[in-house]
């Protein structure tokens, strides 16, 4: 197991002995370089995996979770997180990490702040840690709609 980490954004040395926070490593590098195929080597196949956050909405399937991936990465929009503030718990075959990300949506037009709370949630099947369920949400109504304005050009009426 490597050091314990504060802040995670995908650039931190993996310990490389098959823990869970390889995977969560893992997860912040390929979102943060916008990698698909890293996206989909992080997150359990088929039906199971869901997410839920104020972009992608609720997606249930790793088919529905990467078409909601390839929608922000193929925007105007650059989202970089990084994952702090957190606490992390887990047993053989499960491991929760609980905490904020902080980051930017940059856009043509804009540059902004972003904070979320998160929740990420990964099992590990024959001796490799897959995610299988995140939740984001943006505690300030104001900041939600500003995000929703640089990524679909407006705050959204009603959710996803």
């Amino acid at each position: 197991m490597i050091a314990k980490l504060t802040e995670i954004t995908g650039g931190e040395a993996r310990s490389g002995d098959g823990c869970a926070i390889d995977a969560l490593i893992d997860f912040y590098k390929a979102f943060n370089t916008r990698d698909l195929d890293g996206l989909a080597a992080n997150w359990e196949e088929g039906d199971a995996p869901s997410m839920d956050n104020p972009i992608g909405g609720i997606r249930r399937g790793w088919q529905s979770i990467s078409e909601g991936y390839l929608k922000l990465f193929g925007g105007s929009a650059t989202v970089q997180v990084t994952f702090h503030d957190f606490t992390s718990q887990g047993g053989e075959d499960w491991h929760l990490f609980v905490g904020r990300e902080k980051g930017t949506c940059t856009t043509p037009d804009v540059k902004m702040d972003l904070r979320f709370r998160t929740t990420r949630w990964f099992t590990r099947r024959g001796g490799i840690w897959r995610q299988l369920h995140h939740h984001g949400s943006i505690e300030e109504p104001a900041l939600l709609a500003e995000y929703q304005k640089a990524i679909f050009g407006a705050a959204l009426a009603e959710p996803l």
